[in-house]
């Protein structure tokens, strides 16, 4: 098979005209939003009472949406887009552009990088590499979304190691006067720069034919981009292309977080069918299991409910191997969270791995939350390194679903890419 990147046929990140809100920086913090599926409702209901015309009302349309569309939330949330067109909430560029997006948080981080429209790619290309397994119920979601308003919503995340060009790009505006400027509930800071400048445009194509990238964030958009333009049979349009934030983790790369389990079994019973298949510490506060989860070499989780928990860790070996088959010695198998998927939920605990016995949060008190409510024990676990990521994606392995947890996460709002528009 020929080298893509050899060939010329590596990542193509082109300008596009964008779509995007025409308020003033105190109003355009109300108007963003976090991706549509980090949102509750108590939290949707929140932003849509802060701001009317908040872009979650088209990114997860609900009933006040439906009315709009005769019931259809999809159909209201275009109907929703057209009407903030219409009435200059929303506004068109002139010029097709790419954009310098920078999020700084409160802690002084700063992760910054340049917003285009990539080339959809399949995996197999070895070009815009996946890392985790996708569920066709998100997947259908977006695709009537994407579908109803001819338009990407919301960017994918995409990270790479850089260095070139489209690098120096993104740290050459520093000193310029950002096109829009905004900051969010959670005190991120969002400055974006407009960049129409043709040789800046070949300069950040030339540097990127030679390169891949890695799915940070936006599995589930990135198949649906894939599913929409197989929809269309081959017929070139501007579904070829998906909205995406490229950062190059080597200047101004993203944190990675763990995203914790909550499993479908009371914390008495998790330890009794445990007993046996790995080593079980002391009861101990979660603060320190938590400590000393971080200092266990090897493969170690902690199950927690309440303020108690233990430390998991020493799987039997034979149980492992044989649960693991082929990928035992492998960047996949060597993974805590496929340790945990493959071998405790489905072999030791008898669980079948589905949304319904293994839920998800992104901190420790939303894990001990659900498992409070819900009679159920909560599973938390380290972040997995970007490089040991990076080495699943290459290998053409995919982690289980929802292993990963990038920040900051790209506000949505920043920019919308609409297909007439193209």
């Amino acid at each position: 098979m020929t080298d893509p990147l050899a060939a010329g046929r590596g990542l193509s990140l082109a300008p596009f005209r964008a779509v995007r809100f025409t308020a003033d920086a105190d109003s355009l913090g109300r108007q963003l939003s976090p991706p549509y599926d980090v949102i509750s409702d108590a939290a949707r209901a929140a932003l849509v009472e802060a701001s009317p015309t908040n872009v979650v009302r088209l990114i997860l349309p609900e009933e006040d949406e439906a009315r709009f569309g005769d019931g259809d939330r999809y159909a209201g949330a275009k109907a929703v887009l057209q009407e903030w067109l219409g009435s200059g909430v929303l506004a068109v560029d002139d010029e097709a552009a790419l954009f310098v997006y920078e999020m700084s948080a409160p802690d002084g981080s700063v992760t910054r990088g340049l917003l285009g429209a990539v080339e959809l790619r399949d995996p197999d290309d070895g070009v815009i590499l996946p890392h985790e397994n996708t569920m066709a119920g998100p997947v259908s979601d977006r695709l009537a979304l994407m579908s109803a308003t001819e338009a990407n919503l919301e960017p994918i995340y995409l990270v790479y190691d850089g260095g070139g060009a489209a690098s120096e790009l993104v740290a050459s505006v520093s000193d310029q006067e950002p096109t829009s400027t905004a900051t969010t509930p959670d005190g991120i800071r969002h400055r974006l720069w407009t960049v129409t400048d043709p040789d800046a445009h070949a300069a950040v194509a030339t540097d990127l034919v030679g390169r891949r990238a890695l799915i940070a964030d936006g599995h589930h958009r990135y198949a649906t981009y894939r599913q929409l333009q197989a929809d269309h049979s081959g017929e070139p349009g501007p579904w070829d292309r998906g909205l995406t934030l490229l950062v190059d983790t080597s200047s101004y790369g993203p944190q990675v977080h763990p995203i914790h389990r909550v499993v479908a079994l009371g914390w008495t019973r998790l330890l009794e069918l445990t007993e046996g298949a790995a080593e079980i510490s002391e009861p101990m506060s979660v603060a320190a299991a938590e400590k000393l989860l971080a200092q266990t070499e090897g493969f170690a989780v902690v199950l927690a409910h309440e303020d108690e928990a233990v430390v998991l860790s020493r799987l039997s070996e034979e149980l492992t191997r044989e649960a693991l088959g082929a990928d035992a010695d492998t960047a996949l198998g060597k993974l805590d969270i496929t340790v945990l998927h493959r071998v405790l939920v489905e072999r030791v605990w008898q669980l079948s791995d589905t949304v319904d016995n293994v839920g998800y949060a992104h901190s420790v008190s939303e894990a001990l939350e659900q498992a409070l409510h819900a009679g159920r024990t909560a599973v938390l676990v380290r972040a997995t390194p970007v490089q040991a990521v990076a080495a699943v994606a290459a290998a053409g392995a995919r982690m289980p679903r929802k292993s990963t947890l990038f920040t900051p996460k790209p506000a949505s709002g920043m920019v919308l890419r609409r297909f007439a528009d193209q």
